[in-house]
């Protein structure tokens, strides 16, 4: 059967992602790929960009997977892992054009923020695997968590400054934005890396 997902018995050592799209073209990567519906809409109107969906929970990648093989697409891979291991110790340096970072999880109870996938080093991590002139594109429904991100981001203002917010299209939306677009109010930010 065919498949868009990677296998790698090893996690210890950066991924060869031109060798797993088969050109040098752009990689952009969606962190927390949940069901897919972003990914599958930006990598279908993008095909000359390569994308990568990271999600921690095999059955989305599985879900998602099958959607890709019936969709054509030939620009995805896809990879079951947690996304600040991913990011930190997997994905090779200056190697990332754009990070899409849409509803992480916000561990709303006080006892959880520990679990929050933005820190200072998170940041180094992205910093890192971003390319000179690469995007980080952040979107949430949880204001607070949206407070929080933006703060963080303003500590790391030397090497990466505020631009116009990106916006999905309407069909790209996330399924969470799509959920709660009408009940709550959507931060997004967008960041250049220098």
């Amino acid at each position: 059967m065919q498949t868009a997902r990677i296998y790698s018995d090893d996690a210890l050592t950066p991924w060869p992602l031109p060798a797993w799209f088969g050109n040098d073209h752009p990689v952009e990567v969606d962190l927390g790929c949940g069901k897919g519906r972003f990914l599958l809409a930006h990598a279908h109107d993008h095909p000359g960009i390569n994308y990568l969906g990271i999600d921690r929970m095999l059955r989305r990648i599985r879900k998602v997977d099958r959607k890709v093989v019936r969709a054509g697409l030939r620009n995805v891979r896809l990879y079951r892992m947690e996304a600040y291991y991913a990011v930190t110790y997997l994905i090779p340096a200056a190697s990332i054009a754009t990070y899409f970072i849409l509803f992480p999880d916000p561990w709303p109870k006080a006892r959880h923020h520990h679990h929050r996938l933005f820190n200072d080093p998170f940041m180094a991590a992205l910093r890192r695997t971003l390319q000179p002139g690469g995007r980080i594109h952040v979107a949430t429904d949880h204001q607070p968590y949206f407070r929080e991100i933006t703060e963080i981001f303003a500590r790391h203002s030397a090497w990466c400054q505020p631009v116009e917010p990106w916006a999905p299209a309407p069909h790209e939306r996330t399924d969470f934005e799509c959920l709660f677009m009408d009940k709550k109010a959507i931060g997004r930010a967008s960041y250049l890396r220098s």
